[in-house]
């Protein structure tokens, strides 16, 4: 059987089709000269092949009123002509842009294809979903089963359960019965867990007689997770929330109780042994040494494929106790109930990864007398420098005293955002709009956050935080082609930014109370305000995005380079380079979208 020259059949898509589908097209492909100008399809008909481009180019054009628009242009390698023979009719016209060659894949061939090759038809027709899986597929190892794994998969503990009028002798001898390191404790205002850690402390150090009823031990409220749930996510839950073990439900029963070693039988979780270096910490000098497995972590899990969502909600959790530590250090036990540390921007989101700008602020009692605060918090935004986070180049830090202020003055600067249509007045609204509360007195916040939601019922200044999304040009040229410059193509601006600050925007809109990108995506698809398909596109765009960045900021700082937002494009494999034309494509539908919605003109 010989091949096909020039056609590679062990790229994709075609490295998705089986031996025997592959023997196929070697058969009965053809090949076709076209001179340049020849209309090789014709918008709203049908097509008698797939075309794959050997030599040349051909214009993509759209039919528009008065004649037609260029849509993209396919070089050496890209097929057209797939709609037009999946649907029978095309949606775009296709002319060569120069004398071309091209492979000619018929039309009935190339539906045996499809019918025969689940993967292959999947990833013609879903297009980016389809190929991110497969990107991901390439790049996988090991953890991609556990991305997939279910925690009703793990070995899960026994769960035996007791009444809180039980004495801790019983407790102990229960534990001792059932083999297990804890019970559920049933009555009381509701359900409890407590440990053998619990019964230790209460007899050792709290002087509790051995006939004390446990329901004083119980740690409340229960912490439990999903049987259905990833497994990786029940990991970030017991980092994020210091803790050892948590009780597993399915339904409305408790099935059983999933611990770190459960866990650490499916995966050698380097982020727990971070996690324990920071719980132990006594000094800051420690703090910084527990951080600094951080980006090797990330560098391990990016490289065995893990699932961005996941990563990020692993390292956000990470990021969180490191930054709640350096906090208790700096701030008096005394004034915690006064202060609320907020951090904002990708942390404020979880969508940080890499260790890169502070962005963070401070919410302040109004009757909170201290005379040293600004020298604390010197100190504090000087100890994240030291630990790997870098000072914010636009200040937006606790050592800025624009970003610490006291509630009241809260209040006044929203309004004063909402009189304020200037550049500088939205970027500082857009940057509040991803406050999170992390460490001191979450309740300062709250008034905080219903003044910045009550702006979603301004329309002139949601047009004006609008606009923002589109200040920066897609990296995309008019013919499909990805721009960049010596650099590369900066994805943050081009990519990242107009998703993200468009989200944000909508979601203040429509009174949608999510942080994170993806999370307000998908409630934006669950109110209607977007397609099922955008919302699951933005949502596959803006992983591919924060995957390609992460890839080239690791090695970046593999070169001894600091990580940037610059792509080199050249250097991706052929499949993440039509994963990042697919996705910029999405970027400008969805400012399409933002256009119309906002009645906004460029």
């Amino acid at each position: 059987m010989e091949p096909v020259p020039g056609l590679d059949l062990h790229s994709p898509p075609f490295d998705l089709l089986s031996e025997r589908s592959r023997a196929q097209l070697q058969s009965t492909v053809d090949m076709g000269y076209y001179p340049a100008g020849t209309r090789l399809i014709e918008a709203g008909k049908p097509s008698a092949h797939v075309f794959v481009v050997c030599k040349g180019h051909v214009h993509a054009l759209d039919p528009i009123a008065g004649g037609e628009r260029r849509f993209a242009d396919y070089a050496t390698g890209d097929l057209f002509g797939t709609f037009a023979v999946i649907a029978g009719r095309a949606r775009h016209s296709y002319v060569a842009g120069e004398d071309l060659l091209c492979f000619l894949i018929p039309a009935s061939v190339f539906q045996q294809l499809l019918a025969d090759n689940p993967r292959f038809a999947a990833y013609v027709s879903e297009g980016l979903s389809a190929k991110r899986q497969l990107a991901a597929e390439q790049q996988g190892s090991e953890l991609n089963q556990l991305m997939l794994t279910r925690v009703r998969d793990a070995q899960l503990a026994p769960l035996a359960h007791l009444a809180g009028s039980a004495s801790i002798i019983d407790a102990s001898a229960r534990m001792k019965a059932e083999r297990v390191d804890c019970l559920l404790v049933l009555g009381g205002p509701a359900p409890g867990i407590v440990t053998r850690t619990d019964l230790l402390e209460a007899l050792t150090l709290k002087g509790y007689s051995v006939d004390a009823p446990i329901s004083l031990l119980a740690s409340r409220p229960l912490i439990s997770v999903r049987a259905d749930e990833v497994l990786f996510q029940a990991l970030v839950t017991m980092t994020e929330r210091h803790i050892e073990r948590v009780v597993v439900q399915s339904g409305e029963h408790y099935v059983g109780s999933l611990g770190m070693a459960e866990v650490l039988a499916h995966y050698a979780s380097t982020s727990h042994l971070i996690s324990l270096r920071l719980a132990r910490a006594g000094t800051l000098e420690q703090i910084g040494q527990a951080t600094r497995g951080m980006t090797d972590l990330v560098r391990t899990l990016h490289a065995q494929g893990a699932k961005m969502s996941y990563l990020m909600e692993l390292v956000s959790a990470l990021n969180r106790r490191v930054m709640a530590k350096i906090f208790e250090f700096v701030v008096p036990v005394e004034l915690r109930q006064q202060i609320c540390l907020l951090v904002l921007g990708s942390e404020g989101r979880r969508e940080q990864i890499l260790k890169t700008d502070q962005d963070n602020a401070l919410v302040l009692a109004d009757d909170l007398d201290w005379p040293d605060i600004d020298e604390a918090m010197q100190r504090f935004s000087a100890t994240l420098a030291e630990v790997g986070y870098p000072p914010c180049p636009g200040k937006v830090m606790v050592s800025n005293p624009h970003w610490r202020i006291r509630q009241s003055q809260w209040q006044q600067r929203i309004t004063g955002w909402q009189a304020d249509a200037s550049g500088a007045g939205m970027l500082d609204l857009a940057i509040a709009l991803d406050a999170r509360p992390l460490a001191g007195n979450s309740d300062l916040f709250a008034p905080v956050k219903q003044a910045l939601h009550a702006l979603g019922r301004d329309d002139i200044a949601l047009r004006q935080l609008a606009r923002a999304t589109l200040d920066f040009s897609t990296p995309l040229t008019l013919f499909g082609k990805v721009r960049g410059d010596e650099r590369g193509t900066d994805l943050k601006k081009g990519a990242v930014f107009p998703i993200v600050h468009g989200l944000r925007t909508l979601a203040l809109r429509h009174r949608i109370h999510h942080n994170n990108s993806f999370d307000r995506a998908q409630a934006l698809v669950e109110a209607g305000v977007l397609s099922n398909e955008l919302g699951r596109d933005l949502q596959q765009s803006l992983a591919i995005f924060m995957r390609l960045r992460l890839s080239q900021q690791l090695a970046d700082l593999d070169a001894g380079k600091p990580a940037g937002n610059f792509v080199d494009v050249r250097a991706l494999r052929r499949l993440d380079r039509e994963l990042l034309r697919d996705a910029l494509r999405v970027v400008n539908t969805f400012k399409d979208h933002i256009r119309e919605t906002f009645a906004l003109r460029e």
